[in-house]
């Protein structure tokens, strides 16, 4: 007998995707038996969506964060597996049922996430497209066991938070990351590129830097508390090095012109510290849009170096911004 299966979508204004995101859910080729979409203070018509589908919706009238929406829709649901969407997603009609032929084929995998396609759910510009080819990117070069649990699509059995407990909703970013440093070796997490979903990501450059600068005040705090090696990481060190050095070296070029080969040089060793990651945009996209995307790039990485030293700063000095670490409510069965 197949097992049951409750699909979890939390949302906080998603009107322009929820319809999407719903529809994928519904043609799903393995069928699921409920699904919740857990509205968290929506102040556009994001309930009158969901109100066009069969589905059960949870209403909030307090905005508290994805953590908190996901752990309530864990409370109100019974599937014995849990399918997490998020609302800006759309699962391939595939995506549930090759999550499940994993989970059957490895007892020791308690979780299945996959991956962005390149094709946007909606083509909103060019800085979408950067923000799909990098987040396809790096999740390939990851496919496989990892230790990290990314939610925007993922199936994960039930009892996993009956064990390790719900997600921390004392963040408001990272929670995942979080989730998937609490779980054992036992729980075995697979990241796969056979469950693929369609994503509606960031247009706008200066929301874009925005989202990231505060996304990224979490990032030391959860490293400090994580236990075991460090999980999947989108940047790697070499390359946020270099950005990070690039604007305190140009002014050199002040000082001395023939100096201005010091950020020069910096930026060439950003675009070359992942070699892949340039061939795979040049391939998808071709050279002159390369150069739009590391622009982008460049500017993308300043935002994370600064939101990191802001969130290390802020945790040095308030030790609760961060993981919680409580593992309190369980899920109910």
């Amino acid at each position: 007998m197949s097992p049951t299966v409750s699909v979890i979508i939390p949302v906080h204004n998603g009107s322009k995707t929820l319809r999407a995101c719903l529809a994928a859910v519904y043609a799903q080729r393995h069928p699921v038996t409920e699904v919740i979409v857990v509205d968290d203070a929506s102040t556009d018509d994001t309930r009158e969506v969901a109100a066009d589908f069969p589905c059960r919706l949870l209403e909030s009238d307090r905005n508290t964060g994805p953590a908190a929406a996901r752990n309530r829709g864990i409370r109100a649901s019974t599937g014995e597996l849990l399918f997490f969407v998020d609302s800006d997603c759309a699962p391939e009609p595939d995506a549930l049922a090759n999550a499940l032929a994993i989970l059957r084929e490895h007892a020791d995998v308690a979780c299945v996430h996959g991956i962005y396609a390149v094709r946007p759910l909606f083509d909103d510009g060019p800085v979408e497209a950067y923000r799909l080819l990098h987040g396809h990117y790096w999740r390939l070069r990851n496919v496989g066991r990892v230790r990290t649990t990314l939610f925007a699509v993922c199936v994960i059995r039930r009892s996993v938070f009956a064990e390790v407990g719900l997600f921390d909703e004392n963040l408001r970013a990272s929670e995942d990351v979080e989730l998937g440093d609490r779980m054992t070796e036992e729980h075995g997490i697979v990241l796969t590129d056979s469950v693929v979903c369609r994503h509606d990501d960031d247009s706008h450059l200066g929301r874009l830097l925005r989202k990231q600068f505060g996304r990224s005040q979490l990032l030391i705090p959860v490293a400090l508390a994580e236990r075991g090696p460090a999980g999947i990481r989108a940047n790697g060190p070499v390359g946020l090095l270099s950005a990070g050095l690039v604007p305190p070296a140009v002014p050199l070029g002040l000082l001395d012109p023939t100096l201005l080969a010091v950020p020069l040089a910096l930026l060439v060793l950003f675009v070359l510290a992942d070699p892949g990651l340039l061939r795979f945009v040049t391939r998808q996209r071709g050279p002159g849009f390369a150069v739009f995307f590391y622009g982008v790039h460049l500017l993308v990485q300043l935002a994370v170096l600064a939101g990191a030293v802001v969130g290390g700063l802020r945790h040095l000095v308030d030790r609760n911004f961060g993981p919680a670490r409580v593992a309190t409510a369980r899920p109910g069965r």
